[in-house]
């Protein structure tokens, strides 16, 4: 693939901004097919204090500046490139990292401009993890159009990011992304997420999808209930991790719980130090790049690091340069395990996932895995993963015992969802998760495993109408 996009010119030094906007027309796409593609979409979050929301919303007010240097996020790019020189990532800026008029920031934002001219890296609008649970929608809305002018104005030549990378995102949120801004990829959901970092949801798909003008997490069923902006995830993490709610990262790593374990660097990498936490990183992959490649005919692996993560203070045991040879080595070992794996931006992947599927018709994503043996990625336990349109499924079994698989999760999709009403700073909305029949947390009274055989006739023909081998 390298060596096409070399014969094509495309490699250059300096590129232009008319070949790096990741347009439908763009060689880029048309040289990276989806099927039969591995992918990893990787962004730099920039940001002024923890868990921004907004310019005056700051869950944590603890100034961030001294986290973000200019010498920071060139290492931190630096290191990416090591291994990976013709790699490109997403930088996700927060609206008061937009805005900062001190000298870091400033010097920050030179530097991005000049990893899009560069690299063809992506510049774009990350409004914190949790805007939808904190601000009412038509703020949401109105801040996205004012970030998207900010990146616009500084990184000049009319430039456009292909690509939000939003958290959690409102259906109404994203249908204005895509018909107002027209933009028509969001990282707008975190698969699986529940009762992590003060709120969450969970009952998404964990590949893409267009959502539904009903709920966020759900697949549009129609026409008229489709929004074309195609919903990414922003971690891929262990399945076996995610059946639990919230976690409990820096525990003893052999003990430990976290819902969010699998390539993210706070929860494998900063808890587990960098050869066990390289373990549970490479494992969440080999899921997409093995065995889902099989299963699917392509795989995806979308992953956040923080800035700050580089110079933060809570890091220190682990030592100075520690993020940095996490960086490299992930990057590195990747690249080797799978040397047809491309680094590629959040809105090409996107716009990529686009071309090939005009709706949520035919894609019919399955994944296989037994556990890593850490943590809670249990050794003894195997699960199975069948998501679609009308729903999703996970069946669970005790692989050492040969025990018969139970239902964990069965989230369907054809029913009628509804999200939470408008949330403020003062009346945040934590929880803007779909869960209906079955759901894997199995935090309520009816969410004890069962057999397939034990669902109700509807649900079972349902089930068989796109497995009839399960049954």
């Amino acid at each position: 693939m390298n060596s096409l996009l070399a014969s094509a010119g495309l490699m250059a030094p300096s590129m232009g901004n008319s070949l790096l906007a990741a347009t439908e027309d763009s060689p880029f796409l048309s040289v990276r097919p989806l099927m039969g593609g591995r992918f990893v979409t990787l962004c730099i979050m920039i940001r002024t204090t923890p868990w921004e929301v907004s310019r005056d919303v700051k869950l944590l007010p603890d100034d961030e500046s001294a986290f973000h240097t200019l010498e920071v996020v060139r290492s931190i790019r630096e290191a990416f490139a090591k291994n990976n020189p013709d790699g490109r990532l997403t930088w996700g800026f927060t609206l008061n990292a937009l805005e900062d008029k001190r000298v870091n920031y400033v010097d920050i934002r030179k530097y991005v401009v000049e990893c899009q001219e560069r690299y063809g890296d992506e510049v774009t609008y990350f409004p914190g993890y949790f805007p939808g649970m904190y601000l009412p929608r038509k703020r949401v809305n109105r801040e996205i159009t004012e970030a998207l002018q900010l990146i616009t104005n500084f990184v000049g030549h009319k430039y456009r990011p292909k690509c939000i990378i939003g958290g959690f995102m409102s259906a109404e949120s994203l249908r204005y992304l895509a018909e107002v801004e027209k933009i028509h990829v969001a990282h707008g959901v975190i698969w699986s997420q529940h009762a992590v970092d003060g709120g969450g949801a969970d009952g998404s798909p964990s590949y893409p999808y267009y959502p539904s003008k009903e709920h966020y997490c759900k697949p549009a069923q129609s026409k008229a209930d489709f929004i074309d902006c195609v919903n990414l995830d922003g971690w891929s993490v262990d399945f076996l991790c995610a059946k639990v709610s919230g976690g409990i990262p820096g525990t003893t790593p052999f003990n430990g719980t976290s819902s969010r374990r699998g390539v993210g660097p706070i929860e494998t990498y900063c808890e587990f130090g960098l050869e066990i936490g390289h373990y549970s990183v490479m494992h969440t992959q080999s899921l997409h790049f093995d065995r889902g490649f099989e299963l699917n005919g392509f795989g995806w692996i979308p992953n956040i690091w923080e800035a700050q993560l580089v110079k933060a203070p809570e890091r220190k045991d682990w030592g100075d340069k520690f993020i940095l040879q996490a960086m490299e080595k992930w990057v590195g070992d990747t690249k080797k395990r799978w040397p047809d794996v491309q680094f590629i931006t959040f809105g090409e992947y996107g716009e990529i996932w686009r071309k090939q599927y005009r709706n949520n018709d035919n894609w019919n994503y399955r994944f296989e895995e037994k556990g890593l043996g850490i943590g809670n990625s249990y050794g003894n336990e195997e699960i199975r993963w069948f998501m679609n349109k009308s729903f999703r499924l996970a069946l669970l079994r005790n692989w050492h015992k040969n025990t018969p698989e139970k239902v964990i999760d069965f989230t369907r999709y054809d029913l009628p969802a509804r999200e939470p009403a408008d949330p403020s700073p003062d009346h945040p909305i934590k929880d803007w998760s779909l869960m209906n029949r079955i759901n894997q947390k199995g935090l309520r009274p009816q969410d004890v495993p069962v057999s397939l055989k034990e669902l109700s006739a509807e649900d079972q023909q349902l089930i068989a109408k796109y497995y009839p081998e399960l049954f």
